[in-house]
């Protein structure tokens, strides 16, 4: 987050899942800034709400859908959206005017280990994100663009956590399930932008 004169500002995580990036976040502005964060989660998931609220007390935390917000518009100076579906229309409404989107997409070998694994046709082995970043400068100006790439050892039970948290699996027969379940220690591929955008300005 860059500096601010603000005594608090406002965050909103849409499509937070069990909390543990908003958290983090929080964490971070508090220990480096004199400027208090009030994170603000939803996601339509009831258990990961629940979890969040019950793991992350100094948030607030909302089921509800991101097309249908329930917050007043401009109430929001940073909106982060991390790997998750979005809303833009409902974004720009509940972003202040000097607000900003943050948008964590994955790139083309993003859990690339996964796709290989399930499956065989080279048209799902591929991925590109050029139309969504494409989408996200039709709403916002991109201010700014990060690279994110690294690669990371995970053991059974971690694969197990990661198997169930990524669309890439549903798709996956059951047999392809329980091979990839075999593997002892698997290295996996993080590959994302992180795009920064603001409200275009007329």
């Amino acid at each position: 987050m860059t500096e601010t004169k603000k005594e608090r500002i406002t965050i909103l995580d849409a499509g937070c899942g069990e909390g543990s990036h908003l958290s983090s976040i929080q964490g971070k502005i508090s220990k480096h800034h004199t400027c208090k964060a009030l994170g603000v989660g939803v996601d339509i998931s009831k258990e990961g709400i629940s979890l969040a609220s019950r793991e992350y007390p100094n948030a607030v935390w909302c089921v509800t859908d991101i097309a249908h917000c329930p917050f007043a518009s401009e109430q929001f100076d940073y909106i982060l959206n991390i790997l998750s579906p979005s809303n833009y229309s409902e974004f720009i409404r509940m972003m202040a005017d000097d607000g900003m989107v943050i948008k964590v997409i994955p790139n083309r070998d993003y859990l690339k280990e996964l796709r290989e694994a399930f499956y065989k046709e080279p048209n799902k082995q591929r991925y590109s994100n050029d139309n969504t970043l494409a989408l996200f400068k039709s709403h916002f100006q991109l201010v700014d663009v990060k690279q994110v790439r690294y690669r990371f050892a995970l053991d059974h039970t971690s694969i197990e956590a990661l198997l169930q948290m990524t669309p890439l699996s549903w798709g996956a027969t059951e047999e392809g399930i329980k091979a990839f379940l075999q593997t002892d220690v698997l290295e996996i591929t993080i590959d994302l932008t992180i795009l920064f955008g603001k409200k275009h300005r007329s």
